[in-house]
C-alpha cells in the first residue's frame, strides 16, 4: 500500500512538473520584459561571497541554525542544505504536498568552497513570471550557509537547487520531495 501511495504521488509530482514547464514556454515575445537578456547569454553569476569566513556570514534576522555535520556523499549535501534553507527561513518556505499550479520555479547551481561556505550561485532557469522569485532563492542559499565540510567529496563542490514557489512567494526545496 505505502509503494503504491510513494507511485502515485511521484506520478502526480511528474505530471504537475511537466506540465509547467511546458507552460513556461508559452509567452509570447511580447510578454516579455524589454530588460530580458538576449539568447545564448551566459547565465547570471553571483559574485564570490569576498571571505569564505562562514562565521562573518551569519544567518539573517538572527535565527539561529544548528551547525552543518561534514557531508560524504553529494546527495547528502543536498539533502543537508535543503534543510537549512528551511530552517533559516521557516515564515518563506512551507512543507508537504506541493500546490498543483505554482507562481515559478527557479532552478540554482550553487558552488562551495571546502568549508561549505557559498563560493557562487548562478541561475541555471530563470522563471518567465515571478522573476523576484530568483532573488528570493538566493537570499535562501546564502542565509543557509555553510553548509559542511566538503573537502571529502569529490570535485566539484556543486549542487542543483529547485525551488518551487507558491502564491504567498514561500518556497520548497525540491529535494525535500525525494
Amino acid at each position: 500500500m505505502k509503494s503504491t501511495n510513494r507511485s502515485a504521488r511521484a506520478l502526480a509530482w511528474t505530471a504537475r512538473a511537466v506540465l509547467v514547464l511546458a507552460l513556461a514556454g508559452c509567452g509570447t515575445p511580447t510578454q516579455r520584459p524589454l530588460d530580458r537578456s538576449p539568447m545564448g547569454e551566459a547565465p547570471r553569476v553571483e559574485q564570490p561571497t569576498p571571505t569564505p569566513d562562514a562565521a562573518a556570514h551569519p544567518p539573517a534576522r538572527g535565527l539561529p541554525l544548528a551547525p552543518p555535520h561534514a557531508v560524504s556523499t553529494h546527495d547528502e549535501l543536498r539533502r543537508q542544505a535543503a534543510e537549512r534553507m528551511v530552517a533559516a527561513d521557516p515564515n518563506g518556505t512551507y512543507l508537504g504536498e506541493v500546490p498543483a499550479v505554482l507562481l515559478a520555479i527557479p532552478v540554482l547551481e550553487v558552488e562551495l568552497n571546502r568549508d561549505g561556505s557559498v563560493k557562487a550561485i548562478r541561475v541555471l532557469r530563470r522563471p518567465s513570471q515571478a522573476e523576484d522569485t530568483i532573488d528570493l532563492a538566493i537570499a535562501a542559499v546564502r542565509k543557509a550557509a555553510p553548509f559542511g565540510d566538503v573537502s571529502r567529496l569529490p570535485k566539484p563542490w556543486k549542487f542543483n537547487e529547485v525551488f518551487l514557489f507558491d502564491d504567498d512567494r514561500r518556497f520548497k526545496p525540491r529535494t525535500l520531495d525525494d
